[in-house]
């Protein structure tokens, strides 16, 4: 990508090019959009050095937030890893069954990876509205820890608890593993929507003080989640059903319909676009897909960046991406609800 300085000088395009004027204008305003606002990717594994990966913590989280200036990522951690594989069609699979304990034992190593990030790394945990604030006022990078798939709980409750006294405020309840909670929609149906332990879980969470993702649930399972829900519900990933916008794609099986979506919209949520798109322009195109679905105070953006590629490769970008939603028609409040207003009223329904 075209480093910020050079596009505010014009350097983009010949000199006193039209393009190039425009380009420098859409990102000065993105700029002030994300000083003014707390920009969040609701649903991020850290890029390839992140905690999907083999590396160690790195300081490459945090210099990437501040390069691109991004104030917050939801940084999710994955239990159900280690059984994960490509299947014989090339998707992403459970393709083992686990061990008992061993997602649970993982899940907890994740949790130390992401307590060296915080320790050494230039990130703060971000626990509280509070938090997210005071970490915006002092231009420090924050994280808000997430887990994707509650497969580590093994129907042990007790185990929510000890995820929010590690610092988790963000949990997703299903992933690529079957579990007791609902049904995902790349497997098979075997619970028809939500158990009545994912309903347990559900309350739990609102009582405890989680968001409450529902990425990756079939649709049935949300419908019903949103029945028991009592406060906002995040879907972070996805992108609409047969989206012109990203074009051919493995991932059909995880974008969401229209009904979908407003159940969603209905509870007062809000759905993140991921980044698998062609350009930044299509990905702008994939966030007014939504916005037309369900108004712009429902959409959010949940890259899920992590060891694939996809067009937001790392954090130096996010201006990027806020200056093409500008030039792509969004207004400068519109720009600061998608990027992080509309998630930060989710965290204050849910967490406080």
């Amino acid at each position: 990508m075209i480093p910020i300085a050079a596009m505010l000088a014009g350097g983009v395009a010949p000199p006193g090019s039209t393009a190039a004027a425009r380009i420098a204008e859409a990102t000065s305003i993105a700029l002030d959009v994300l000083r003014k606002s707390i920009s969040i990717d609701v649903h991020t594994h850290g890029g390839r050095t992140g905690i999907t990966s083999k590396a160690p913590p790195s300081d490459d989280l945090a210099n990437h937030m501040r390069a691109g200036s991004l104030a917050v990522a939801c940084l999710a951690d994955v239990p159900d890893a280690p059984i994960l594989g490509r299947n014989a069609e090339g998707a992403l699979a459970m393709i083992r069954a686990p061990q008992r304990g061993e997602l649970y034992k993982h899940h907890l190593e994740r949790l130390t990876w992401m307590d060296e990030l915080v320790a050494n790394h230039g990130v703060r945990r971000a626990l509280c509205l509070a938090d997210l604030e005071a970490a915006h006022k002092a231009g420090h990078p924050a994280i808000i820890a997430d887990v994707e798939g509650l497969d580590f709980l093994e129907m042990k409750l007790e185990r929510l608890e000890e995820a929010h006294q590690r610092g988790i405020r963000h949990l997703q309840l299903v992933h690529y593993t079957p579990n007791d909670i609902g049904d995902f929609q790349t497997g098979a149906i075997t619970h028809r929507g939500l158990t009545a332990f994912g309903i347990e879980v559900i309350r739990a969470c609102h009582q405890l003080g989680f968001i409450c993702d529902v990425a990756h649930a079939t649709e049935d399972m949300v419908k019903q989640v949103v029945k028991v829900a009592t406060k906002p519900v995040l879907l972070s990933h996805t992108a609409v059903s047969g989206s012109r916008s990203m074009g051919t794609t493995p991932l059909t099986g995880r974008q969401i319909t229209a009904d979908h979506a407003r159940a969603i919209a209905d509870t007062g949520g809000s759905i993140g676009i991921w980044h698998f798109f062609p350009s930044l322009d299509k990905y702008v195109d994939g966030l007014k897909e939504m916005a037309e679905i369900v108004g712009v105070d429902h959409v959010s953006i949940g890259t899920d960046q992590h060891v694939t590629p996809g067009i937001v490769a790392d954090y130096t970008q996010w201006v990027h991406l806020v200056a093409a939603m500008l030039r792509g028609g969004f207004t400068t409040e519109e720009a600061g609800k998608i990027a992080g207003g509309n998630y930060m009223r989710i965290f204050r329904a849910g967490v406080g």
